[in-house]
Order: structure tokens, then sequence, then C-alpha cells
């Protein structure tokens, strides 16, 4: 099964972002925004903005911690994926 790591935007709240990994990013996205997830939930709605097809869970669940951690915050930046 393939895996995606994808990363939301708050439409509401500025500069308010989350990471995850997914199988199926559009399902996710509607949990999210439905308020299944703790985080989330209380910056409701959520917009995809970036994700990237992985493959294995592993890998992905690899490239999700680097994209929480400040490194892969900054170069998300860099990239011009989120700003604050």
């Amino acid at each position: 099964m393939s895996f995606s790591v994808y990363v939301l935007e708050s439409l509401v709240h500025a500069n308010k972002y989350y990471v995850g990994m997914a199988k199926d990013i559009d399902l996710r996205l509607k949990e999210h925004n439905r308020g299944k997830s703790k985080y989330t939930k209380s910056f409701l709605p959520w917009k995809v903005i970036h994700f990237e097809f992985v493959g294995e869970a592993k890998a992905a669940r690899k490239l999700e911690k680097y994209y929480k951690s400040t490194a892969g915050k900054n170069k998300l930046r860099k990239l011009g994926i989120i700003k604050d």
C-alpha cells in the first residue's frame, strides 16, 4: 500500500499547519475537517497545501517526523510551502 506525507494549512487561523501521513489524503482531510484529530479540530477548516507520495509506511513516517522537526519546518519554509 502506498503512503503519502501531507501538509495542511488552516483556512481561518494564520500560520497554523499540520503535517501527517495517510494512504488516502482526501479521506484523511475529511476526517481532519470533521474534528477527528485532537490537534486539528481546534483550527478548522483545513486544506491540503502540499503532499508527497512516499511508498512504504516506514519511509512515510520518517519523512513526516522530519517535516515536524525544526530542520524539516525550515526546509518547508525555504520551499515556500509554509510561512511563519
